[in-house]
């Protein structure tokens, strides 16, 4: 199996104002030295807590943000934004979808005209009824009425648009697909048939998948691989079941340990748990590991060193001292997706 992405070394950083007087700033490292690699038609759940630069590593993969440092290769081919040609190939093979479902469409559009857009900008398509039996394949391809291609995003509910806006990435056929918090904005109820139709459309077009997310759940459901990010760094990266079975990274059991639990009786992990509750400088200098502040284990040579991502066995990565030391064998059966099993809806998709 080749790989569709290879991220090696990135770093991103941006410059944060201290003050309107003195037109000072501090540097902000959101993406510090990340390594990890997606394989054709493999999905993989980036996760952690809101800062920890999920978003950020999507920008830099879709050249919407320069990175400070590092390499991104897409198919082989180191990215290079100067390269207009490569770049317009780029595009039309690595598509996202974005959290806001209203937001990500243009209001004074239809919903046909976005997706007719798509297909123009990316393949030069100019033959009007080629466009339109496409869109009306796109749109019936996501459960949507074809009929619903001459509304306007205000015209349609939340869980309408996010399904326009996935019919609008899919339908110039990209290998990968980078969903950045794409059911968040969404009821539950809601979120299981957007998962579904995700998983569908990897399977069914061979579609790579990048799924960002804090919901623990659905990237159990979505994903075969997890990274764990904290403050712009790879903490952990593992299988699916690795990870959830036995997370190492003290930082990934406080993920974990932090869902809630659906039997009020069952035993939490205090120590691993009150590691969540404090909070940390993302801008502060990194003298060591960026976990250290908040983690029970650290030592001082935690608080001076930073660790390397090492190999742990079984696919897995770890960047901690002393994962062999920490307690987190246990499996985490608490995190089921709340998905269960596969959802067909029985009424019209909303």
């Amino acid at each position: 199996m080749s790989s569709l992405l290879e991220v090696q070394g990135l770093d991103v950083e941006y410059r944060v104002a201290s003050g309107w007087l003195t037109g000072r700033g501090r540097r902000l490292r959101a993406l510090c030295g990340v390594d990890f690699e997606i394989q054709e038609a493999s999905s993989v759940g980036v996760v952690g807590e809101s800062g920890c630069g999920k978003s950020t590593l999507a920008r830099a993969i879709l050249a919407l943000v320069a990175p400070s440092a590092g390499e991104i290769r897409w198919r082989g081919w180191s990215i290079d934004r100067s390269d207009a040609s490569r770049m317009r190939e780029m595009r039309r093979e690595l598509q996202v979808v974005f959290q806001d479902p209203f937001g990500s469409l243009d209001p004074r559009m239809t919903v046909g005209d976005s997706i007719a857009e798509a297909v123009a900008a990316l393949e030069r398509e100019r033959d009007g009824a080629v466009v339109r039996k496409r869109v009306a394949a796109a749109l019936s391809e996501v459960g949507l009425d074809p009929a619903l291609a001459g509304r306007y995003p205000h015209e349609l509910s939340g869980g309408q648009c996010q399904r326009v806006a996935i019919a609008r990435a899919t339908v110039v056929r990209p290998r990968l697909l980078i969903c950045d918090e794409a059911v968040s904005a969404l009821d539950v109820s809601v979120q299981a048939q957007i998962v579904n139709l995700l998983h569908d459309l990897c399977r069914r077009h061979r579609m790579g998948l990048m799924f960002i997310s804090h919901n623990l759940a659905v990237v159990r459901h979505l994903c075969e691989e997890v990274v764990v990010l904290y403050l712009g760094r790879v903490v952990e990266r593992a299988p699916r079941e690795a990870l959830f079975a036995s997370p190492r990274h003290p930082y990934t059991q406080a993920l974990l340990a932090a869902v809630p639990e659906p039997d009020p009786g069952a035993a939490r992990n205090a120590r691993v748990v009150a590691a969540i509750d404090d909070v940390s400088d993302a801008t502060a200098a990194a003298s060591g590991c960026a976990f250290a502040p908040r983690c029970s284990l650290a030592t001082d040579r935690c608080r001076s060193e930073s660790p390397p991502l090492e190999s742990a066995g079984e696919g897995r990565w770890v960047a901690c001292h002393r994962w062999l030391e920490s307690p987190g064998g246990d499996s985490i059966s608490s995190i089921n997706s709340p998905l269960g099993p596969r959802i067909t809806p029985t009424r019209r998709p909303e």
